[in-house]
């Protein structure tokens, strides 16, 4: 029941379980932490009251127990963490003021925030800054966006709170002369301040046009040995870096 269609799952540490979106099923499927081979997910929410159509990607939130999940018509569904079955969202985001597309998010369950992937209208990428319990039609408390923050397509989302930092795989394509034919815009990983607003550079930037990545497409972080994990699309590789001044 996993597919490739999946574009992001994420592993709850409380309740030690791995959730994973189910495309082909409109389903979000929850597996013990400890699963192995073929084995059946131990709760499945999934049925027409959900409004679960199409989605690839979710975030948690375990502080809370809540598990957000974005669909690409540009709208956040948000379920418990133990939700089953046919259930209804407990909360919405949707409305044309959200300025949601579609994409990846991630939670700050410390400073109650919810920071979105967004769409400029010439097709740019933006940051949206949520409360984490805003529903229905609301306007971001903040938005990152402009020439300055080169924000070309945002791939991935992470945060670390206790510094209040956002990290943003971004990019499309970089051309090099092992893919000739690939868009020529920037591919970097960029660190934002969750304060920030408006067109504002990245405070830091792992890549460039120097750099080896040829497509950011993932990022994590590991705090205790101060580093950042990337991956990248076309190289099918990760790479590890060190980067104490984030934490």
């Amino acid at each position: 029941m996993i597919t490739r269609t999946i574009h992001g799952f994420a592993y709850n540490p409380i309740r030690d379980e791995i959730v994973v979106p189910q495309f082909y099923a409109q389903a979000i499927m929850s597996f013990r932490g400890g699963a192995n081979g073929d084995e059946s997910p131990v709760r499945m929410i999934h049925g027409p009251d959900t409004q679960i159509t199409n989605a690839d990607r979710l975030e948690l939130d375990p502080v809370h127990g809540e598990i957000f999940v974005p669909l690409p018509e540009g709208k956040i569904l948000v379920f418990p963490s133990d939700a089953r079955d046919n259930v209804a969202p407990i909360r919405i985001l949707e409305g044309p003021d959200t300025l949601l597309r579609g994409g990846p998010l991630a939670v700050d369950p410390v400073h109650n925030l919810l920071i979105v992937a967004g769409e400029r209208s010439g097709g740019s990428a933006q940051l949206l800054i949520f409360n984490r319990m805003d529903s229905g039609n609301v306007k971001p408390r903040a938005v990152i966006s402009g020439s300055k923050t080169q924000l070309t397509s945002i791939n991935q989302i992470a945060v670390y709170p206790p510094r209040e930092l956002v990290l943003v795989a971004v990019g499309n394509e970089r051309s090099s002369a092992r893919d000739r034919g690939a868009l020529n815009t920037p591919t970097f990983v960029g660190v934002w301040s969750e304060r920030d607003r408006g067109d504002v550079p990245p405070r830091w930037t792992i890549g460039g046009p120097d750099g080896m990545l040829l497509k950011a497409r993932g990022v994590a972080l590991d705090p205790k040995s101060k580093s950042v994990f990337l991956s990248d699309m076309h190289l099918n590789s990760v790479f590890t870096y060190y980067f104490p001044e984030i934490f």
